[in-house]
């Protein structure tokens, strides 16, 4: 018989005070600082301390926790170890590449900064095709029709992230022993998207008049809003998460300012960026059609996320090119002879003009948010305001000529 009790129990949650609260036998009751009570059986194997959860206070009464904890104890008793059992039960659960990708993306969420990234390829470009089917029926053909399809749409980049992320889930799946052979291990890059060269696409102004001409005239697919949000990556440069996941908290239309916070920032620094007049009146226009949402760009569907997903530019830009995934029936090409581009090119477009119009190479770097390298990136610690604020000023111009 354990020292605790219901009602004693009752009122440990009440006084909401954490603790570890033993009843014996190895059987504990945990109050964390935040979440829910929990059970939980401690023992020792191999002459190490073990820690087992076994359910929330909510799913299991004291008696079936006591129950739990003693099948847990007879199975130690006997020679092994109850969370070996535990974790091998998880793992005969894994049986369809949805069940292996989830497991993957666990360890993805604590080594990969950005584990949102494959999550979004998986799920628009993997799992359609091969998601819900059992790991012992994938083959090869599998891998090579979505890579198929994925360049088909017009995205030698993606159908490569597709491959590599296909070949380390897989490989995830040989180290659980739930799938003999990884079926993307014979394709290379070749078979995907093709050695990819490195990035230099900037637009020329007669390109940028082109395609907000051409955006304007398409409203119905490429709207307002996505006009707007091109209109501010070239203008200021940012990177297009830190503009479409930005909160109206963030600026300061009177003093002309927005501040970003290194939380949001690619290069984890927190830096003010100055707004000229034409900026202004375009965040204003787009806080009247925010409707008072906390986001510049809230979601327009209906979401997870409440501010604009990180595939709707790409996918606006590359359907006036004559592109759309997932569509049997491709739009029409609005874009002529232009050569694609996407919506990083556009920050590196903002860098190109800057260079263009004589800005020094510091104060163009600076306004991208970049750290100064070397030894004037240790003792330069001069955020270079006033000048990026005539930089990007005389850059909005030349823009706005070009907008409306």
């Amino acid at each position: 018989m354990g020292v605790l009790t219901v009602k004693g129990i009752e009122a440990k949650v009440r006084a909401n005070k954490p603790g570890r609260f033993s009843d014996g036998n190895g059987l504990y009751l945990v109050i964390p600082k935040s979440g829910k009570p929990f059970w939980m059986l401690r023992y020792t194997s191999n002459k190490k301390r073990r820690e087992m959860t076994l359910g929330k206070l909510i799913d299991f009464s004291l008696s079936e926790a006591r129950l739990e904890a003693a099948k847990n104890m007879h199975q130690h008793r006997q020679g092994t170890d109850p969370l070996l059992i535990k974790k091998r039960a998880q793992e005969e659960s894994i049986v369809t590449v949805d069940d292996l990708f989830e497991d993957w993306q666990k360890e993805n969420l604590k080594r990969l900064k950005h584990p949102q990234i494959p999550k979004r390829i998986y799920t628009r470009d993997i799992q359609p095709h091969i998601g819900d089917a059992r790991l012992d029926s994938i083959q090869a053909r599998d891998v090579r029709k979505i890579l198929q399809k994925i360049n088909e749409s017009g995205r030698p980049s993606i159908a490569n992230d597709a491959l590599g992320y296909c070949k380390q889930m897989f490989n995830h799946g040989i180290k659980l022993d739930v799938i003999g052979a990884n079926p993307a291990s014979a394709f290379t890059v070749t078979d995907a998207g093709g050695i990819e060269g490195s990035k230099d696409r900037a637009l020329t102004i007669k390109e940028l008049k082109f395609f907000f001409t051409v955006a304007k005239n398409n409203s119905t697919s490429f709207s307002r809003e996505n006009y707007l949000a091109c209109g501010l990556l070239v203008s200021l440069g940012v990177r297009k998460t830190e503009l479409t996941e930005a909160k109206w908290s963030e600026f300061n239309l009177d003093n002309a300012t927005w501040n970003l916070p290194k939380e949001r920032s690619k290069s984890n620094s927190e830096i003010t960026i100055p707004l000229s007049e034409v900026v202004v009146a375009w965040l204003n226009e787009l806080k009247v059609r925010a409707c008072e949402s906390d986001y510049v760009f809230p979601s327009r569907r209906q979401s997870k996320k409440p501010y604009m997903g990180a595939d709707t530019l790409n996918r606006a830009i590359t359907k006036l090119f004559g592109h759309e995934a997932g569509k049997k029936k491709q739009p029409p090409n609005k874009m002529g002879d232009i050569k694609h581009f996407t919506v990083h090119d556009l920050r590196r477009t903002c860098r190109t003009l800057l260079a263009a119009q004589g800005t020094p190479g510091h104060v163009a770097e600076r306004c991208l948010n970049h750290k100064l390298k070397g030894v004037e990136g240790i003792y330069d610690k001069y955020d270079y305001f006033k000048e990026r604020k005539a930089a990007l000023s005389k850059l909005s111009i030349t823009i706005s000529k070009l907008i409306d």
